[in-house]
């Protein structure tokens, strides 16, 4: 009988555990939608570049136009 106290404290403090566990990472939000710092940004297509110097006011939409068509989009 005196087998049955501490392996009750065990799985009580295992299920206590578990419990703070879950509800941190319940609290906290997905954590795989952080981006790690080491992880270098998404790259830039030559469209998406394309599309930058054209909002910037570096190209006219005729020339937009045209390297948009060579680049096949």
């Amino acid at each position: 009988m005196m087998i049955f106290g501490p392996l009750f404290m065990i799985l009580v403090l295992a299920l206590a555990i578990a419990v703070a566990v879950l509800l941190l990472r319940w609290l906290g939000g997905p954590w795989h939608s952080v981006q790690p710092p080491n992880q270098a940004p998404p790259a830039r297509t030559p469209l998406d570049i394309l599309k930058e110097r054209y909002a910037r006011g570096d190209i006219d939409k005729e020339e937009f136009e045209e390297r948009r068509r060579v680049l096949g989009d």
